[in-house]
């Protein structure tokens, strides 16, 4: 009797893993249909409340796979919306000159994902912005996202101070949530439709030059007219060229 080498054994070794990598792989080409699917049934309904069955004939898998692969269709918009979005590496190959320009180049980085594809993101902050609390599969405003949210813009105000631009005096938590405020309720007049996306962008950037310039100090000031000017003749640019 032979005794199996160590390149058979190897061999041996290498053929439930690379099963349980084909494995894998296929799950995940599925997930992708899933996801695909869900994309274009958002962007041509409008609607957030997706049919899991049509999903699945979208996709070409069962019912039970999308259940099994996702748990609930809250869990497939929300993996949609994340494979949506690079932000987080978009944000960190910003190069700007100060803090100032990192706040605006950051929601501007952020809201350039609305005004290239309203058509699958308004239905998306519809559901977010108006879901009330409700504990259904359309609620989007968990409170990790929201936390995740407000540490990042804490620390882009935090920055600004410790450049010198906006006044230590001002607490900086009521300021993220003016920020907040602010952006949620021109969101939801977008998302509704009363705000058109053209002037989606200038809108929460005036919005928060305005905001800001209350808290900054003179060179922060000097630096956020310049964004109010600039964004005021956006939108007063869009009004005149509308019939």
């Amino acid at each position: 009797m032979t005794t199996p080498t160590l390149e058979a054994g190897a061999n041996i070794m290498a053929e439930p893993v690379a099963d349980l990598g084909r494995r894998e792989q296929a799950k995940a080409e599925r997930r992708q249909k899933i996801m695909r699917a869900a994309r274009d049934m958002i962007r041509e309904t409008g609607d957030m409340n997706l049919s899991m069955r049509e999903l699945a004939r979208r996709a070409e898998v069962s019912v039970a796979t999308s259940y099994n692969l996702f748990g609930s269709k809250r869990a497939v918009v929300m993996a949609v919306l994340e494979d949506e979005r690079d932000f987080v590496q978009k944000y960190h190959k910003l190069d700007v000159a100060n803090a100032i320009e990192r706040i605006f180049e950051a929601y501007e980085l952020g809201y350039g994902y609305f005004v290239q594809d309203p058509d699958f993101y308004r239905p998306l902050w519809r559901a977010l912005l108006t879901a009330g609390g409700r504990d259904d599969d359309t609620g989007l405003a968990s409170p990790e996202r929201q936390a995740q949210t407000r540490i990042a813009w804490h620390a882009l105000l935090t920055a600004a101070q410790e450049e010198g631009l906006l006044s230590p005096s001002m607490a900086v938590m009521p300021m993220e949530r003016a920020l907040s405020h602010l952006a949620g309720g021109t969101l939801l007049s977008w998302a509704v439709g009363t705000l058109d996306t053209e002037d989606l962008m200038a809108s929460v950037g005036l919005g928060y030059g305005l905001l800001l310039s209350a808290a900054a100090t003179p060179e922060g000031r000097a630096l956020l007219e310049r964004k109010i000017k600039a964004y005021q003749s956006i939108l007063m640019q869009n009004a005149a060229q509308r019939p």
